[in-house]
């Protein structure tokens, strides 16, 4: 798997900020690609796991690409000048771009992940049914979901075979704003034995930062 990280370091920006960023490089691409926004020239979501996203991580703008939106990234951010959010231009007077091949699957070792960003794994009906979870169930519910997250992730990117993956969850429920309505979203991390690159999403939204993982080294 291929994987091209961008970070603008002297840009500081709100980790809500992260969809306005993708809503910006989302217009100004709209025509190069459907990689860009994963919608069809009629307006129709593509349903996939998306291979370019957008992401403010402690405070700095992100972007990621997977595969051929790794390859997109290298071509069309080269020449960015300045970007704007909500009105608000900035500069670009520093970039870092990483591109690198990193290998994606089941390990015999153990790795353990934090958000940078809430993960948001409960749509409306699985979240009803969370709510009336003891404590036990919850837990094995979110292990689920997580689970499914990932091989969401691994099958979208072209990895598909079918391995025992494990699983332990340490997260801790926060309120979080989603277009403006309130959502049950959850920090802290998880330990698992499948390898993964930095700063990928899991989970819903993860186009605009949400679910957002670091491999942590302690």
């Amino acid at each position: 798997m291929h994987q091209t990280t961008l970070t603008l370091p002297q840009i500081k920006l709100n980790t809500r900020d992260g969809h306005k960023l993708r809503g910006y490089f989302t217009d100004l691409f709209r025509d190069e690609s459907d990689l860009f926004h994963n919608h069809t020239a009629e307006g129709k979501s593509i349903h996939r796991y998306p291979l370019i996203q957008y992401k403010v991580l402690r405070g700095v703008p992100v972007l990621m690409g997977l595969n051929e939106g790794a390859d997109l990234l290298v071509k069309k951010f080269l020449n960015i000048q300045e970007i704007d959010v909500d009105g608000m231009r900035f500069p670009v007077m520093q970039k870092n771009m990483k591109s690198e091949d990193f290998f994606l699957g089941v390990k015999d070792s153990l790795q353990t992940y934090q958000f940078l960003n809430p993960w948001m794994p409960l749509n409306q009906e699985n979240h009803k049914k969370y709510m009336g979870y003891t404590a036990a169930d919850k837990r094995n519910h979110l292990v689920s979901i997580l689970k499914n997250n990932i091989f969401g992730f691994m099958s979208g990117v072209g990895y598909f075979e079918k391995e025992n993956v494990l699983m332990q969850v340490r997260t801790k429920e926060v309120q979080i704003q989603f277009k403006n309505q309130p959502m049950l979203g959850f920090v802290g991390g998880f330990t698992t034995n499948v390898q993964m690159p930095n700063y990928i999403g899991l989970g819903k939204s993860v186009s605009r930062g949400f679910g957002a993982i670091e491999l942590d080294k302690y």
